[in-house]
């Protein structure tokens, strides 16, 4: 791997953020970013994401590529979960196996939007309908990771039957980022075909502050991932070391899905990038409903305190430069 790849990413504004928010917990520091505002930036990057999208995929229209990759990120949210299920059997039982593989199986679009800043320092070009990719990834992890709850148990199981189907589906496809994301990719499209002079209006907001709010939203991430390290402990070596190898595998997996589906190096490391992460706010609060026998310390800490912080310093780059060597239109 080119080092250099690592240290242009280590030296971002908003990854450095992230240590300074980590160094704040580290240190002791009374740092602390009140309660509304990450939630406040969190729905402003969805939005600008979306909207971009948007505007990228009407430019670009529906290619041949954007169905075929739509459906393979599908395929990928369903698979994961499957073998990360049995890979965390090994260990675990059910409930937290299945927890942590529908997180794994979903994705994070923090991640995702450092991986197009990433692309951005690079002066790769990628395409909007990455952006529908990410969007439609979330669900259906969440679904299989219940599925495998109520599939790989006793058949009568009493915890099963109260189980509240139409909530789950409304969580899962309805919930907040999700709509926010399709909403503001489909706001983006229509606005871009029908009217141009708003759209100039927009970039302002979509634009110029959208490094500012990553960098502030990253630093608060910094922050939320240290406090987890302790949970960490609680996890124990097994799923410390699943945290990091799981999305090295799925990011392997990625690589030569991406290579066959002939995806440019911007439009596969952000594909890679969604199959290598993990959720760490839909799933959780999905599993923190329906599987309340999960234990919360375990699938969150290995998502938000290693997984993340893994993809965005280190992941991103060594992603990039094993597409480099496997696709061809990167050599």
């Amino acid at each position: 791997m080119d080092t250099s790849l690592v240290l242009q990413n280590l030296l971002t504004p908003p990854v450095l953020f992230f240590f300074l928010g980590v160094f704040a917990v580290l240190l002791g520091s009374d740092l602390e970013i009140p309660a509304p505002l990450p939630k406040l930036f969190s729905l402003y990057l969805l939005l600008a994401i979306g909207f971009k999208g948007g505007l990228e995929l009407q430019h670009s229209g529906i290619s041949g590529q954007v169905l075929p990759t739509i459906a393979a990120a599908i395929l990928m949210s369903l698979v994961v979960p499957l073998y990360s299920f049995g890979v965390l059997r090994l260990k675990l039982d059910r409930f937290n196996a299945a927890a942590i593989a529908g997180t794994y199986g979903s994705i994070s679009a923090v991640t995702f939007i450092t991986a197009e800043s990433f692309l951005e320092t690079q002066h790769l070009q990628h395409d909007g309908f990455m952006v529908a990719a990410l969007a439609l990834m979330e669900s259906p992890a969440i679904i299989v990771g219940l599925l495998l709850v109520k599939l790989a148990g006793p058949q009568k199981n009493p915890n099963s039957e109260g189980m509240r189907w139409g909530a789950v589906l409304h969580e899962s496809l309805l919930n907040g980022s999700v709509y926010l994301l399709v909403g503001s990719l489909l706001v983006g499209f229509l606005s871009a075909g029908q009217s141009p002079s708003s759209v100039e209006k927009m970039l302002p907001f979509t634009d110029k502050l959208f490094y500012g709010a990553l960098s502030f939203f990253l630093l608060d991430m910094g922050i939320v991932a240290a406090q987890r390290i302790r949970d960490l402990q609680a996890a124990g070596s097994f799923l410390i070391g699943f945290a990091l190898l799981m999305p090295l595998c799925n990011a392997l997996i990625g690589t030569f899905i991406a290579r066959g589906l002939g995806l440019g190096p911007g439009n596969a490391l952000l594909f890679v990038v969604l199959c290598a992460s993990a959720s760490y706010i839909a799933v959780p609060a999905a599993m923190r409903m329906t599987v309340p026998e999960a234990n919360p310390s375990f699938y969150i800490s290995t998502a938000l305190g290693l997984t993340f912080p893994f993809n965005i310093v280190i992941g991103i780059p060594l992603y990039m430069a094993l597409i480099n060597r496997i696709l061809p239109s990167a050599s």
